[in-house]
């Protein structure tokens, strides 16, 4: 099949759903210069994302992971919001019942104009408190400054924490239950430059089809969600999705 055809398939499906949900991976935020912080192009001082990105490494030394996150906020506010991140927040605006899953922390759908996110991994603009008080610290954002080597403090007096997901860490229960939900009720699921190999997210999908949603996958390359995918698309999503928009 055509991508042409695929693509008109796709956007009838689209205007006769009563529901649509899209999940965003690593690569829509790579074609934003979003590096994954993960293998060689991870590297900070020696130091891997997965030498870093746990709660052992906080425990032990909170100043340097504040300053690995500081580090990689440098890197990600100067990133913009691409095509596929302004198509989405388009279609959201223009579909009755929409929901926008992301496994990424970069806020790059926010600044394209996307709300209710669902951020599987968390965000990487907010902290929260170590101890579990419930405060969350916000507006830290692109163009803010800080201090490299503070560690910020709750008003409850513990440390705060980068609120994203760690190696090791479970995902928030109700984050989960939203984007288990959005799955199960939607007519079309985009999964958009996802790996398929990180679950639970790579699972939502195969909820989506077992629910009898069409499952479309826009990816560079193969997956292990391709073979359970009801329409495959080819391409960057900058590229994919304002063709798909397009045609709505």
């Amino acid at each position: 099949m055509s991508d042409t055809r695929a693509l008109d398939l796709i956007a009838e499906r689209i205007r006769a759903a009563r529901a649509v949900t899209a999940m965003t991976g690593a690569g829509i935020s790579a074609e934003s210069g979003v590096p994954t912080f993960r293998g060689a192009d991870g590297l900070w001082r020696n130091y891997s994302a997965a030498d870093l990105a746990t709660p052992e490494a906080f425990t032990r030394d909170p100043g340097l992971v504040w300053q690995w996150y500081r580090w990689r906020q440098g890197i990600i506010g100067r990133a913009q919001p691409n095509a596929g991140h302004r198509a989405l927040a388009r279609l959201q605006s223009r579909l009755a019942a929409f929901s926008l899953i992301t496994q990424n922390v970069d806020g790059l759908h926010q600044r394209a104009g996307s709300s209710g996110v669902i951020e599987l991994h968390g965000n990487i603009w907010r902290a929260r408190c170590l101890r579990g008080c419930g405060y969350v610290e916000d507006g830290t954002g692109p163009g803010s400054s800080g201090e490299e080597d503070r560690v910020p403090v709750c008003p409850c007096g513990a440390l705060l924490r980068p609120d994203v997901v760690w190696f090791g860490e479970a995902l928030a229960d109700d984050r989960i239950e939203l984007a288990v939900q959005a799955a199960r009720n939607c007519d079309v699921f985009l999964a958009v430059g996802t790996s398929s190999l990180v679950y639970p997210a790579a699972g939502l999908p195969l909820i989506a089809g077992r629910a009898g949603g069409v499952v479309v996958e826009v990816n560079l390359e193969d997956t292990p969600l391709t073979p359970h995918a009801g329409l495959v698309l080819r391409g960057r999503a900058a590229e994919v999705l304002p063709a798909l928009e397009s045609r709505l």
